[in-house]
C-alpha cells in the first residue's frame, strides 16, 4: 500500500487515452479505492449530469433507446420545417452578455467533466481488483432458478 502511494507520487497524475468513457467494471468500489470512487460518483452526479441535461435542452443529447431517438429526430425535423425565429439558439445568439464557450456543442462528451476522476478511479481499480480480497467484485454470478422470473406459458 505504501509502495503504491510512492509510485503514484513519482509517476504523477494519470491520463486517459482516447475519449472519456467509464471502465467496463464501473460501479464497483474495491477496498482501497473508496476515495477515488466517491470523487467519481460525486462528479458524475453533479457536473456530468448537469452537462448532459444542458445538452438535452439544446437538442444535442442522444437517447439510449432507438424509438425515443427516432421520435426526437422526427420532432426536430418538424420544428425545422416551421422554423420559428423564437428558438432557444437564436435567442441566445442575440444576447451579447452570454458566454458562448460555456454552452454545449453537439460533439461534447458529458464525461469530459470527470476525466481526471475517471483516470484516478481506473488506475486504482486496475491495481486493486487484482488483489484476492476484491476478486469477487469482478466475478459474474448466477441467479438460482427459484429466484428467476417465471414465464407465463399456458
Amino acid at each position: 500500500m505504501v509502495w503504491n502511494r510512492i509510485r503514484d507520487a513519482i509517476s504523477g497524475p494519470p491520463t486517459l487515452e482516447g475519449p472519456s468513457q467509464l471502465p467496463t467494471y464501473f460501479p464497483v468500489e474495491p477496498a482501497g479505492c473508496e476515495k477515488h470512487a466517491e470523487k467519481l460518483f460525486a462528479c458524475l452526479a453533479n457536473e456530468a449530469t448537469t452537462k448532459a441535461r444542458d445538452m438535452e435542452k439544446m437538442g444535442y443529447g442522444k437517447s439510449y433507446y432507438e424509438d425515443v431517438e427516432k421520435e426526437r429526430v422526427a420532432k426536430l425535423q418538424q420544428q425545422q420545417q416551421k422554423k420559428d425565429d423564437t428558438t432557444a439558439a437564436t435567442k441566445i445568439e442575440d444576447k451579447a452578455d452570454i458566454d458562448m464557450s460555456k454552452l454545449p456543442s453537439p460533439n461534447d462528451n458529458p464525461l469530459d467533466e470527470c476525466r481526471l476522476a475517471i483516470a484516478y478511479y481506473k488506475r486504482c481499480c486496475d491495481r486493486e481488483l487484482k488483489k484476492k480480497k476484491n476478486w469477487i467484485l469482478t466475478e459474474p454470478y448466477r441467479v438460482q432458478e427459484e429466484y428467476r422470473y417465471k414465464s407465463k406459458s399456458g
